[in-house]
């Protein structure tokens, strides 16, 4: 089997072991799907993220023990020569979210959003191409300089049913669904070209995402004051002259076109190892998009420039919380009296564990109570809550704890979601809006 990913590091799994079970076909990704030993830990509905899909539907259908089970029936060859195009291992893999809690809450780590972004691939390269939809919206960093144009049709579908349903039958995105609205003028179209804040200050990269460059512009805008007012020296990734800008690949991985996310991952290698060789870090704002750098790089064959990448970047609560113990930080927050703030975690986040750092960054401002809502995923993930097969789901996943406890809320709470589809989710299903942490954070600056 010739596999699109590099699953090299799962080389040595099963080794020795009789009870292993590893399929016979498909080497190391085959081994990969054989981390799953039936533990079941992704059938429980309690606290933690994994699995949304079984949490929302309580079948065990939709699992990762089960996703699991039915690729090594497909690579043991029991649905057939095909079984990519078969309806066993597409049923299977068809609610899986990408959430990464398998990842991190399983006994054995079973990385079962990477296994279904394999199997989406060689399903595609099967058939002879990804379909429309998928294409279109893998592509969206591509062609999201050209989006603001659009506002005006966005609105007239929001206002005529008709338009919205003719787009579901197009595209196949729900007609129940609102869709983002892009800025007028991008981030890095007015951001400073050169290094700016203090002479003397640490050097650190912002690498701002294709979603607060085009959609959520505030959020990057939010994240560069708060850096300037601590005194860094700071660089906004750029490419090279005339080049789009950057993209981590998120989108294309994750619709299953593994050499579009390979070259998108190229060019931010290329781009960000001259400050990385230097030891200068990395700061991100999108939790899918900078914790990508840290994961699936290493899958997408890379090289050896991606583990000290991998290494240097981080979230920007990340950086603002490793900056205060190592008692560097220099920011000074006003106090909020009375002011109270409701944290849902991104799942990246959550997987990679880093609401502690949120947490730890958030207690830094004065008088501010801050809860964090006990949720799995919020049910869109990325474009998942998009397509129209699965909207029903998707709200499902929103309704088990989100989107009641948002409701709940005071309307003066102060609502962060780090994620761009979870604060898509609050507004669709809540009628409120959320913000990133950064532009919370950025409110309460003694300045």
């Amino acid at each position: 089997m010739d596999t699109q990913l590099d699953w090299s590091v799962y080389d040595s799994y099963g080794a020795g072991d009789a009870y292993a079970a590893v399929p016979a076909t498909g080497g190391a990704y085959g081994k990969a799907a054989a981390v799953c030993i039936g533990n079941r830990q992704c059938q429980r509905t309690d606290k933690g993220v994994m699995c949304p899909s079984f949490r929302a539907t309580e079948d065990v259908a939709h699992s990762t023990q089960h996703r699991a089970a039915t690729l090594k029936a497909a690579l043991n060859g029991d649905f057939g020569s095909k079984p990519f195009v078969g309806p066993e291992l597409e049923a299977a893999m068809d609610l899986c979210v990408g959430c990464k809690g398998c990842k991190r809450e399983c006994p054995n780590g079973v990385d079962m959003a990477l296994l279904r972004i394999e199997a989406l691939a060689q399903r595609w390269a099967a058939l002879g191409g990804a379909p429309l939809r998928e294409r279109l919206l893998a592509h969206l960093p591509r062609f999201a300089h050209r989006l603001a144009g659009l506002n005006g049709v966005l609105r007239l579908r929001e206002r005529v049913p008709l338009l919205a349903r003719l787009t579901e039958r197009w595209l196949g995105i729900s007609a129940k669904r609102s869709l983002p609205r892009s800025a007028t003028r991008s981030f890095l179209s007015s951001a400073p070209g050169e290094v700016v804040g203090a002479a003397e200050g640490r050097e650190i990269v912002l690498l701002v995402d294709t979603f607060s460059n085009h959609f959520d512009t505030e959020t990057a805008e939010a994240a560069l004051e708060i850096l300037l007012a601590g005194g860094y020296r700071i660089h906004i990734a750029r490419p090279a002259a005339g080049e789009r800008p950057l993209c981590c690949g998120r989108t294309f991985l994750s619709h299953g076109l593994i050499p579009e996310a390979r070259a998108e991952g190229r060019r931010m290698v290329d781009t960000l190892w001259p400050y990385v060789e230097r030891g200068v870090p990395v700061v991100g704002l999108e939790p899918s998009c900078l914790l990508m750098l840290r994961d699936e790089y290493y899958a997408l064959g890379l090289g050896e420039k991606v583990d000290k990448i991998a290494k240097a970047a981080v979230l920007l609560e990340e950086f603002l919380a490793r900056e205060h113990d190592a008692e560097r930080l220099d920011l000074a927050f006003k106090s909020m009296p009375g002011a109270q703030a409701m944290v849902h975690g991104h799942c990246h986040q959550k997987a990679f564990g880093a609401l502690k750092a949120m947490r730890k960054v958030l207690g830094l401002v004065p008088e501010l109570r801050v809860e964090f809502i006990e949720s799995s995923c919020c049910g869109m993930a990325g474009a998942f809550g998009l397509e129209a097969e699965h909207y029903d789901i998707s709200m499902r996943m929103a309704e088990l704890a989100l989107l009641p406890k948002v409701r709940e809320a005071d309307p003066e709470t102060l609502l962060i979601a780090n994620g761009t589809s979870c604060r898509h989710q609050i507004r669709d299903g809540a009628q409120r809006e959320s913000a990133h942490f950064a532009r919370v954070l950025r409110a309460a600056l003694a300045i």
